[in-house]
Protein backbone atom coordinates (compact mmCIF):
# COMPACT_ATOMS: atom_id res chain seq x y z
CA UNK A 1 0.00 0.00 0.00
CA UNK A 2 1.20 3.48 -0.82
CA UNK A 3 -0.50 6.48 0.71
CA UNK A 4 0.16 10.05 1.75
CA UNK A 5 -0.77 11.76 5.00
CA UNK A 6 -0.41 15.53 5.02
CA UNK A 7 -0.08 17.90 7.96
CA UNK A 8 -0.72 21.63 8.21
CA UNK A 9 -0.79 24.34 10.85
CA UNK A 10 -2.75 27.54 10.34
CA UNK A 11 -0.70 29.96 12.45
CA UNK A 12 1.34 32.30 10.29
CA UNK A 13 -0.64 31.51 7.15
CA UNK A 14 -3.22 33.66 5.46
CA UNK A 15 -6.54 32.03 4.62
CA UNK A 16 -5.48 32.08 0.97
CA UNK A 17 -2.19 30.28 1.68
CA UNK A 18 -3.92 27.73 3.91
CA UNK A 19 -6.76 26.78 1.56
CA UNK A 20 -4.57 26.91 -1.57
CA UNK A 21 -2.09 24.50 0.05
CA UNK A 22 -4.91 22.06 0.80
CA UNK A 23 -6.38 22.45 -2.69
CA UNK A 24 -3.02 22.05 -4.45
CA UNK A 25 -2.28 18.87 -2.46
CA UNK A 26 -5.76 17.55 -3.28
CA UNK A 27 -6.49 16.82 0.36
CA UNK A 28 -9.64 14.70 0.74
CA UNK A 29 -10.37 15.34 4.41
CA UNK A 30 -8.98 17.82 6.90
CA UNK A 31 -8.64 15.92 10.18
CA UNK A 32 -8.71 18.48 12.98
CA UNK A 33 -6.58 17.08 15.78
CA UNK A 34 -6.81 20.10 18.08
CA UNK A 35 -8.33 19.70 21.52
CA UNK A 36 -10.55 22.76 21.00
CA UNK A 37 -11.21 23.37 17.32
CA UNK A 38 -13.33 26.46 17.92
CA UNK A 39 -11.00 28.48 20.12
CA UNK A 40 -11.26 32.23 19.69
CA UNK A 41 -7.66 32.47 18.44
CA UNK A 42 -8.34 30.10 15.53
CA UNK A 43 -9.54 32.90 13.21
CA UNK A 44 -10.45 31.42 9.81
CA UNK A 45 -9.63 27.92 11.11
CA UNK A 46 -12.45 27.63 13.65
CA UNK A 47 -13.95 24.16 13.55
CA UNK A 48 -17.48 25.42 13.09
CA UNK A 49 -16.47 27.37 9.95
CA UNK A 50 -14.04 24.95 8.32
CA UNK A 51 -16.61 22.64 6.67
CA UNK A 52 -18.07 25.63 4.79
CA UNK A 53 -14.69 27.05 3.76
CA UNK A 54 -13.27 23.67 2.75
CA UNK A 55 -16.25 22.80 0.58
CA UNK A 56 -15.89 26.04 -1.35
CA UNK A 57 -12.17 26.83 -1.26
CA UNK A 58 -10.52 23.40 -1.26
CA UNK A 59 -12.39 21.50 -3.98
CA UNK A 60 -14.96 19.97 -1.65
CA UNK A 61 -12.50 18.76 0.97
CA UNK A 62 -14.30 17.26 3.95
CA UNK A 63 -13.80 18.04 7.63
CA UNK A 64 -13.56 15.73 10.62
CA UNK A 65 -12.65 16.45 14.25
CA UNK A 66 -10.51 13.61 15.64
CA UNK A 67 -10.13 14.27 19.39
CA UNK A 68 -8.37 10.92 19.98
CA UNK A 69 -5.34 12.48 18.26
CA UNK A 70 -5.31 15.61 20.45
CA UNK A 71 -3.30 16.09 23.65
CA UNK A 72 -5.13 16.50 26.95
CA UNK A 73 -5.46 19.78 28.84
CA UNK A 74 -3.02 18.43 31.42
CA UNK A 75 -0.33 17.65 28.85
CA UNK A 76 -0.75 21.05 27.19
CA UNK A 77 -0.65 22.90 30.50
CA UNK A 78 2.49 21.08 31.63
CA UNK A 79 4.23 21.88 28.35
CA UNK A 80 3.25 25.55 28.42
CA UNK A 81 4.67 25.86 31.92
CA UNK A 82 7.87 23.87 31.42
CA UNK A 83 8.63 24.29 27.68
CA UNK A 84 10.13 20.77 28.03
CA UNK A 85 9.62 19.30 24.54
CA UNK A 86 11.06 15.89 25.45
CA UNK A 87 8.70 15.67 28.43
CA UNK A 88 5.80 16.63 26.17
CA UNK A 89 6.77 13.94 23.63
CA UNK A 90 6.96 11.30 26.37
CA UNK A 91 3.56 12.27 27.80
CA UNK A 92 1.87 12.50 24.40
CA UNK A 93 3.33 9.20 23.15
CA UNK A 94 2.07 7.53 26.35
CA UNK A 95 -1.37 9.04 25.75
CA UNK A 96 -1.43 7.68 22.19
CA UNK A 97 -0.44 4.25 23.56
CA UNK A 98 -3.25 4.46 26.11
CA UNK A 99 -5.75 5.45 23.41
CA UNK A 100 -4.61 2.66 21.10
CA UNK A 101 -3.29 4.87 18.32
CA UNK A 102 -2.95 3.71 15.56
CA UNK A 103 -4.83 0.45 16.26
CA UNK A 104 -8.14 2.35 16.62
CA UNK A 105 -7.68 3.94 13.19
CA UNK A 106 -7.98 2.57 9.68
CA UNK A 107 -5.17 3.34 7.23
CA UNK A 108 -7.68 3.44 4.37
CA UNK A 109 -9.51 6.29 6.10
CA UNK A 110 -6.33 8.38 6.24
CA UNK A 111 -5.09 8.28 2.65
CA UNK A 112 -5.09 11.87 1.39
CA UNK A 113 -6.00 13.18 4.83
CA UNK A 114 -4.35 16.26 6.30
CA UNK A 115 -3.80 16.53 10.06
CA UNK A 116 -4.57 20.05 11.28
CA UNK A 117 -3.35 21.91 14.33
CA UNK A 118 -2.29 25.45 15.06
CA UNK A 119 1.52 25.35 15.16
CA UNK A 120 3.19 26.79 12.04
CA UNK A 121 5.77 23.97 11.79
CA UNK A 122 5.35 20.24 12.45
CA UNK A 123 8.76 19.89 14.12
CA UNK A 124 7.61 20.81 17.63
CA UNK A 125 3.96 19.95 17.26
CA UNK A 126 1.84 16.96 18.12
CA UNK A 127 0.72 16.61 14.48
CA UNK A 128 4.29 15.65 13.57
CA UNK A 129 4.27 13.01 16.30
CA UNK A 130 0.92 11.62 15.15
CA UNK A 131 1.98 11.56 11.49
CA UNK A 132 5.28 9.83 12.31
CA UNK A 133 3.48 7.20 14.39
CA UNK A 134 0.99 6.48 11.62
CA UNK A 135 3.72 6.28 8.99
CA UNK A 136 5.71 3.85 11.13
CA UNK A 137 2.69 1.65 11.77
CA UNK A 138 1.38 1.71 8.21
CA UNK A 139 4.10 0.61 5.73
CA UNK A 140 4.12 2.59 2.52
CA UNK A 141 2.79 5.74 4.18
CA UNK A 142 4.54 8.98 3.29
CA UNK A 143 4.15 12.15 5.38
CA UNK A 144 4.14 15.57 3.70
CA UNK A 145 4.04 18.75 5.76
CA UNK A 146 2.25 21.61 4.00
Amino acid sequence: MSQVIYTIGFTGKSAEEFFEALRAARVRILADIRLRPSGQLAGFAQGRDLPYFLSRLADGCGYRHVPDLAPTDEILKAYRQSKDWEGYVTAFEALMDERGVPRILSPEDFDGVCLLCSEPEAANCHRGLVAARLATAWPGTEVRHL
